[in-house]
């Protein structure tokens, strides 16, 4: 079992940055891909970006692309995801994700634990 956590959410100017954390319980967080999602009101969730197990490889939508960065510590049992040039169409709900699956999934029925979420909205 993985519970996760996010923070970091918050209201942001059009082109202003955040950075949301996500930690993560369990012995086993190193094993897992971490992905993040996001749902804006009305919208599926979508895929976001992701990253391997040891932080070697990282997949990103091409939404987020040059903006969005992801990063893992497995000795702390995080996983960050760093926004910068944020705009209005970021704004939603973000959530954490964990799969066992062992390669990178854009997928979100192949991810097994999710986070409650966490709000972010940007102005225009």
């Amino acid at each position: 079992q993985v519970q996760l956590v996010e923070s970091g959410g918050g209201l942001v100017q059009t082109g202003g940055s955040l950075r949301l954390s996500c930690a993560a319980s369990g012995r086993t967080f190193s094993s897992y891909v971490m992905g993040w999602f996001r749902q804006a009101p009305g919208k599926e969730r979508e895929f976001v970006i992701a990253i391997n197990w040891n932080g070697g490889r990282t997949r990103y939508a091409e939404s987020v692309k040059g903006r969005f960065t992801i990063s893992r510590d497995n000795a702390k049992n995080t996983v960050s995801l760093q926004m910068n040039s944020l705009k209005p169409e970021d704004t939603a709900v973000y959530f954490c994700a964990a799969t066992g699956l062992g390669y990178i999934t854009t997928t979100s029925d192949e991810y097994d634990y999710w986070g409650q979420g966490t709000q972010v909205t940007v102005s225009s």
